[in-house]
């Protein structure tokens, strides 16, 4: 499989067939959208900003970009996703340069010491990025885990490139969600969704990463079950701070 994986057809083909699943979900699910009034002002006030978000919804990341953000003409006007060196990684970079997202490859979290995940030059690659005016996606807990708990690498990113970290969750009801380590979900066109862009979170270099990371798991974890709950249509009124 994974040989088949790296033929330049199939992921280009596979890369066109999960492009259009994006964009079918994107433009026919009703979504609910959320978002912070500080985060909405980041795209103002800054020249990048690093966006967090489970690697669970990847299917789901490029909606709020599709949808509304690619829309903003703010000091933030374009996007990227750090997306891992793995055979399927290569169809989802070939997915999101069709929507005009550029792919870093490589992985932030890299665990393998006797293995290069080009995670070095994917850093590197992000910080220069941040630095003239990207938002860069990153999924804390990816490529392997464990599952929705968040890693250093995306806060150790934004600390370098003096960027705030944005939580960003995204939910469809109903959904198929695979048996892998992260439960990854496949959305379904014409269903229920919601998009939620939480607080950002201060990255001064003052401030020891392990206190970021606290806050970037409680925040997130906030966002993602604020967005299932939308979705399922069970949750509160919309919060003073949200603009959408």
């Amino acid at each position: 499989m994974k040989s088949l994986l790296r033929s330049p057809f199939v992921a280009a083909l596979l890369g066109w067939l999960i492009w259009a699943w994006m964009e079918l979900v994107a433009r026919t699910v009703r979504w609910k959208v959320e978002v912070h009034r500080d985060a909405r002002q980041v795209w103002r006030d800054h020249d990048g900003v690093v966006i967090a978000a489970w690697h669970s919804r990847i299917m789901l990341l490029p909606t709020g970009w599709i949808r509304f953000i690619r829309g903003w003409k703010d000091r933030v006007n374009t996007g990227a996703m750090l997306i891992s060196l793995s055979p399927d990684g290569e169809a989802v970079a070939r997915a999101i340069d069709h929507l005009q997202l550029h792919a870093i490859r490589g992985s932030a979290a890299n665990k393998k010491k006797n293995k290069d995940k080009g995670g070095v030059k994917a850093i590197a690659q992000a910080v220069r990025m941040l630095r003239n005016g990207h938002a860069v996606c990153i999924t804390p807990d990816g490529p392997r885990g464990p599952a929705q708990k968040v890693s250093l690498g995306a806060l150790m990113i934004a600390q370098r490139a003096g960027t705030p970290v944005v939580p960003y969750a995204l939910s469809v009801r109903p959904a198929w969600r695979l048996d892998t380590w992260d439960r990854f979900i496949i959305p379904f066109p014409f269903t229920r969704g919601a998009i939620v862009l939480g607080a950002p979170i201060d990255t001064a270099r003052t401030i020891p990463l392990e206190d970021l990371q606290s806050e970037l798991q409680q925040q997130l974890d906030a966002a993602t079950d604020r967005a299932d709950m939308l979705a399922a249509g069970k949750a509160a009124p919309r919060p003073e701070h949200a603009l959408q």
